[in-house]
C-alpha cells in the first residue's frame, strides 16, 4: 500500500469538500456529518491520550448491560460524539451506550449508528481503542432508519486511538486512511486506496473461548495450528488485541482474518458484536478495500437487522481466508481435524 508523499498533502477537509460537490443526493450532508465525527474523534483522542491524568476513566459506571459493562470513558465518549453531531444534518443516532436512539433534527436526511468506544476493556492498559460509525439515509420512517441492511450505508469508518490517531473511512469509493497531524489538528490522507491482501497466514480469535465454539470454528483453528504439516499446508500466526478496531486496522495494513463466532455461552449464540454499529461499518470498509465480511456463511451487509442492539457472528478480512472459513461451515465439509487423513491418529501420523 503506497503512502501519499509529503508534498501531496491532502487533508480530510479537502477530501470531503471534493466529495460534497458530487451529484449524490446526500453528498453534502454526508460530508458535513463525517466532518463532525472527525472533530469528535480528535477531541476524544486528546482525552484518551491523557490517560489517568483525565481521571478514573476505566472506573465501572454500570454493570452488565446487553452483556457488557459500561465504564466512565464509555459514557464520556458517547456524550462527546453526540454533542458533536448536534448541528450536523442528522435526524437520529443509535449508540451502543444508550438503550434507545437519540432524536436530533427530525428534518435531517441522515441516521448515524455509533460504537463510541470500541475496546473499552483496554482503557487502563494503553492498548488501542476506537470509535466506529455508520451513516445511513433516512427514509419515510425515522424509527426504521437504523434497521436497514448494511448495503444501505452511505459512509462508514472508525477512529483508532493508538500511537497515531487514525481515521479509516469509506464513502463508497474505496477505503481511505487519514492520520491526525498533532501539529495543526488536521487529518491527513496517507492511503488513498487501501487494499486488504487476499491471502494471509495470520488470524485473530479469542482462544480462551475455544470450549464454547461451534465445531466448524474449532476445526478451522485446529487446522491453522497444525501449520505446514496439517491440511492447510502452511504455518499461521495468531494475533488478538481484544479491540476490534485495532485488529481491523492491522488487517487493513498487512492482511489477516478476524473471527468472533457465536458460541454456546448464554447470550452469545448469535455472537457478541453488534450488527448495526460494529459489524456493518467494518464490513463496508473491508469490502471497499477488497476484503470480505460474513457471519461465517452469509454476507454481513445483506443481513436484515431486527433490533438496534442485535448481535451477529463476525468473520472479516482477507477474502480467500474468509471463503475458507465458509468452507469449514459448509454442510458437505468433511475435512479438517476430524478427517482420517489429517487426524492425530491416522495412516500418516503416529
Amino acid at each position: 500500500m503506497p503512502a501519499i508523499l509529503a508534498d501531496q498533502r491532502i487533508t480530510l477537509d479537502h477530501y470531503l469538500d471534493q466529495y460534497g460537490t458530487g451529484d449524490g443526493a446526500h453528498a453534502t450532508a454526508v460530508a458535513e456529518t463525517v466532518r463532525a465525527l472527525a472533530v469528535a474523534g480528535r477531541a476524544l483522542g486528546a482525552l484518551v491520550a491523557l490517560g489517568p491524568l483525565a481521571g478514573a476513566m476505566a472506573a465501572l459506571r454500570c454493570g452488565e448491560r446487553f452483556g457488557d459493562s459500561q465504564k466512565e470513558l464509555d459514557i464520556r465518549a458517547h456524550q462527546l460524539v453526540l454533542d458533536h453531531l448536534v448541528g450536523a444534518p442528522v435526524a437520529i443516532v443509535g449508540s451502543e451506550e444508550a438503550d434507545e436512539p437519540a432524536l436530533l433534527d427530525l428534518s435531517a436526511p441522515l441516521a448515524v449508528a455509533i460504537d463510541p468506544l470500541d475496546g473499552s476493556s483496554n482503557i487502563d492498559t494503553d492498548a488501542p481503542i476506537g470509535t466506529i460509525f455508520a451513516i445511513y439515509p433516512v427514509g419515510d420512517a425515522i424509527e426504521a432508519a437504523l434497521l436497514q441492511p448494511g448495503t444501505a450505508q452511505l459512509a462508514a469508518g472508525f477512529v483508532l486511538y493508538g500511537p497515531q490517531t487514525v481515521l479509516v473511512l469509506t464513502l463508497g469509493r474505496g477505503t481511505q486512511v487519514f492520520v491526525l497531524d498533532p501539529r495543526d489538528g488536521a487529518f491527513v490522507l496517507t492511503e488513498g486506496n487501501a487494499k486488504v491482501a487476499p491471502r494471509t497466514r495470520e488470524y485473530a480469535i479469542n482462544a480462551s473461548n475455544k470450549r464454547h465454539w461451534d465445531p466448524a470454528t474449532r476445526r478451522y483453528v485446529a487446522d491453522c495450528l497444525k501449520g505446514a504439516d496439517g491440511p492447510r499446508g502452511m504455518d499461521f500466526n495468531t494475533r488478538w488485541v481484544a479491540s476490534m478496531v485495532a485488529d481491523a486496522y492491522r488487517i487493513l495494513v498487512r492482511g489477516g482474518i478476524y473471527l468472533y463466532p457465536g458460541d454456546d455461552r448464554p447470550g452469545y449464540r448469535e455472537g457478541r458484536l453488534r450488527l448495526v454499529y460494529e459489524a456493518n461499518p467494518i464490513a463496508f470498509l473491508m469490502e471497499q478495500a477488497e476484503g470480505a465480511a460474513t457471519d461465517g456463511t452469509h454476507r454481513i451487509l445483506e443481513i436484515e437487522p431486527r433490533a438496534l442492539h442485535q448481535r451477529v457472528p463476525l468473520v472479516f478480512g482477507s477474502v480467500d481466508e474468509v471463503a475458507e472459513v465458509a468452507r469449514y461451515h459448509g454442510a458437505g465439509f468433511a475435512g479438517g481435524e476430524d478427517s482420517p487423513l489429517f487426524g492425530t491418529r491416522s495412516l500418516f501420523r503416529a
